[in-house]
């Protein structure tokens, strides 16, 4: 069930077409990767979502109503560009901003207080932010971003500047935040994270939406039809290579006695076909068809767009 979708939704700056039509769908409990190159128009599809600005044209619904100024206390939006009050007590500065979402003072310090103890900064609470690491701040504005438990949770780049510890703590609690029931969207450059977090995604470049959908669909609609089979020796390449339904294209001896074998298929359906003829060609220790990463797919598909645009 969708928790938030936006419909043909339009955005113009001036000359410049932000958006262009831009409809998707996040559905409730999962993690939703809102993907593209700089300048796709992801800031300007979250600016809309949090109702900094509005559509030109298009619809924007939350829980199935449209999106109204009384939903902004159940979204919470990590930007990319981190925005704290140096000067300001850390703990004074977390609950004024969890008050600001409708948070209750003493339940905000409660909640807010548990959150540093979790990630170990409890002793920076009268502290300023200026006396804080980037890394630091991170972590607060991360916090300040989930303590009101908010229904949708919009993180933009939210490991950046961290280091590999930092960030491995920060996708834990993303996880565990989407097994509570939270509805995430993840925007970010990073494919590896995209892997390991996403259930569905969309592909945004310049203003238009590419791709839509479950990640292991997207991956299937890109697979090369290209499989790796390992043998041990000895290995029949005549009779192997007689196949009309698929094309051989390396044989790589390995440092174990055995044979690194890469074919494509003509017919997607013919794996059972390539298996036969490998059993007949020799001892098969492993069978393997190359999956496309998703790092593959963005900057096959963007430069694929990049082209279209010069064409025209």
């Amino acid at each position: 069930m969708s928790l938030l979708s936006t419909e043909n939704v339009i955005k113009k700056y001036a000359n410049h077409l932000a958006l262009d039509k831009v409809s998707i769908s996040v559905n409730e409990g999962q993690i939703f990767g809102l993907l593209g190159p700089n300048g796709a128009g992801k800031t300007s599809l979250i600016r809309i979502i949090n109702q900094i600005t509005a559509p030109d044209e298009g619809f924007v619904y939350f829980d199935n109503v449209p999106l109204k100024p009384q939903h902004v206390s159940q979204i919470g939006y990590l930007p990319e560009e981190r925005g704290l009050y140096k000067k300001m007590k850390i703990g004074e500065q977390a609950i004024y901003l969890a008050q600001l979402k409708g948070m209750q003072k003493k339940i905000a310090q409660v909640k807010l207080k548990e959150w540093f103890i979790k990630f170990e900064i409890q002793d920076w609470w009268d502290k300023k932010v200026e006396e804080l690491s980037k890394g630091m701040q991170q972590k607060i504005q991360f916090i300040v971003t989930i303590v009101h438990e908010p229904r949708l949770l919009i993180f933009d780049e939210p490991f950046s500047g961290f280091d590999p510890i930092n960030a491995n703590l920060l996708k834990t609690e993303i996880l565990a935040l989407k097994e509570k029931g939270s509805t995430i969207i993840f925007s970010t450059h990073n494919m590896a994270s995209v892997e390991e977090l996403c259930d569905d995604i969309a592909l945004i470049s310049n203003g238009k939406t590419i791709l839509n959908g479950s990640l292991s669909d997207i991956k299937n609609q890109f697979k090369p039809n290209i499989f790796e089979i390992i043998f041990s020796k000895p290995f029949n390449k005549m009779e192997f290579a007689m196949n009309s339904f698929f094309e051989l294209l390396s044989i790589e001896e390995l440092r174990n006695e055995s044979l690194s074998v890469k074919v494509k298929l003509k017919d997607p359906m013919a794996t059972n076909e390539l298996l036969s003829a490998g059993i007949k060609a020799g001892n098969i220790i492993s069978f393997n068809e190359f999956i496309p990463s998703m790092n593959e797919i963005f900057i096959n598909i963007v430069q694929k767009e990049k082209l279209k645009i010069t064409e025209n």
